[in-house]
């Protein structure tokens, strides 16, 4: 032990904080934590420890010590949170990295399956799996996946669904069909979007038991039960970290500039694209057995969403369930227009679909008569991209950067198009009240939606006001006034 630090051991306070040791060339090799940094510090320096010291790894590490560094604290429970925090930040050599503790369980989910099941597993090895935890209460987890194996129709590890002769899945071929009460046989694709609400309501759980262990670890400490304290702390830094990535993976923009760049040209090379396509337009139809059908595009601009440019449309040449006709419409309407303002067309075109789709949409460039842009499908199932020409479908790593950024344009595409869907629904609904006054007709009815534009103004218009619409006299302005104010209508 040097001169030097001896001096700095002798002037250690008796109190709690976190120290920092360092090698000779001034690395953070460990953290800890001590109630009393005097006498914790000091500890490392006692002549001859260092062979007294059974664990190798100890011993290493007490013959690495060349510095150290402290920072005083309050508390004991302050320096647990403060040890964990400089853990996380400088993951010395010395100290266990606990995101990656084993003894605690996480949920994997792995998209690449055609239907991905709810694991249990302790370790993250898959790189391109979701992972939901860790999680301290094994038996608490547990019920909660049986629950949304329940709720929301998924699959556990010990599901063995079976594929039907026309591409449907049979999810289970036993009792638990009529236990778990959801519909049995569904397509791939119906069964994705139950993993997507399972997975959602799995990570509103994970922020739930977060708060949970945060408590229990403040409770911990203050009863000085340390190792438990600091085994929760591990825990609740894991989950927070594991919540702070799910949170970056929704934004609909987290990529920073540099990495769009990247991204642009990745998809580039492979699309064998002239150049980076750094204007991107996505088409998604939405409806519910054919009602309320509506189409979103958005617009995405050097990898971004550029929302002055979205676009939503409703479904005008027919009535009726049909993909490609509305695919059709929407896309000739959007590049009329462009075409008849002279406005540039994107550098991509990118179809939420799979062949049919991305036939209707070029079918309505031959309508046009005008040179279609690049174009694409991205069929969800697999994730596979589709071309319009003789090049067979492509499936890119679920790592690849393009393909994130056309994941990120369809997903924006399909929640737009849904917001717009639930928007008619929840206008069809109020308006549907109008139904149950005697005497009112389509036209009439439509009149009425034309003068006021909502069912809300119409309801706080006047009696005076509603006989200023066309075919309303005062004695039916004044029933329909009288009608909309009853509490049962409301």
């Amino acid at each position: 032990m040097s001169p030097n630090l001896k001096e700095m051991v002798r002037q250690l306070p008796d109190k709690p904080g976190v120290y920092l040791m360092k090698d000779r060339l001034g690395r953070i090799i460990y953290v800890g934590k001590a109630r009393s940094l005097k006498k914790r510090v000091s500890s490392y320096f006692q002549r001859g420890r260092a062979r007294t010291i059974a664990q190798p790894k100890i011993r290493a590490l007490i013959d690495l010590i060349a510095d150290f560094e402290t920072i005083e604290v309050k508390s004991e429970p302050e320096a647990l949170l403060l040890e964990g925090k400089l853990i996380k930040q400088w993951r010395p050599r010395y100290n266990t990295d606990f995101t990656d503790d084993k003894r605690f369980l996480l949920v994997r989910v792995d998209p690449g399956e055609e239907l991905p099941r709810f694991r249990l597993t302790r370790i993250k090895k898959e790189e391109r799996s979701r992972y939901f935890g860790p999680f301290a209460h094994s038996g608490l987890l547990r019920k909660t996946l049986a629950q949304m194996r329940r709720q929301f129709g998924i699959l556990l590890m010990d599901g063995t669904p079976q594929k039907q002769p026309d591409g449907t899945w049979r999810l289970y071929d036993d009792v638990r069909e009529e236990i778990y009460g959801t519909e049995n046989m569904v397509t791939a694709e119906q069964y994705r979007r139950r993993v997507d609400e399972a997975c959602a309501f799995l990570e509103g759980k994970s922020r739930e038991w977060l708060e949970t262990l945060r408590a229990e670890m403040t409770a911990a400490a203050e009863k000085r039960e340390y190792e438990r304290a600091a085994g929760l702390r591990d825990v609740v830094f894991a989950l927070e970290e594991t919540l702070r990535k799910t949170r970056r993976f929704e934004r609909r923009d987290p990529t920073p500039r540099g990495d769009n760049e990247e991204a642009l040209q990745a998809l580039q090379v492979a699309l064998h694209l002239a150049a980076p396509p750094r204007t991107m337009e996505c088409f998604d139809i939405s409806h519910i057995s054919g009602t309320f059908v509506v189409a979103s595009m958005v617009h995405f601009a050097d990898g971004r969403p550029d929302k002055n440019n979205y676009r939503r449309f409703q479904i005008k040449s027919f009535i009726g369930n049909d993909d490609f006709r509305a695919m059709e419409e929407v896309v000739g309407r959007r590049y009329r227009r462009l075409a008849a303002e002279s406005k540039p067309f994107p550098d991509l075109v990118v179809i939420d679909g799979g062949r049919g789709q991305v036939g209707a949409a070029l079918k309505a460039f031959v309508g046009l008569d005008v040179m279609p842009p690049a174009i694409i499908g991205l069929a969800k199932e697999h994730e596979t991209i589709i071309f319009p020409d003789e090049r067979p479908p492509l499936n890119l790593p679920l790592s690849h950067s393009g393909l994130n950024v056309l994941q990120r344009l369809r997903d924006e595409a399909h929640r737009f198009a849904n917001t717009y869907n639930a928007d008619l629904q929840s206008k069809k609904i109020r308006e549907s009240v109008l139904d149950d006054f005697p005497g009112l007709g389509p036209v009439r009815r439509a009149a009425l939606l034309a003068h006021f534009d909502s069912i809300d103004k119409l309801r706080s218009a006047s009696g005076a006001e509603i006989s200023e619409v066309p075919g309303f006299g005062g004695k039916m302005a004044a029933e329909l006034h009288g009608f909309l104010r009853q509490p049962e209508s409301k």
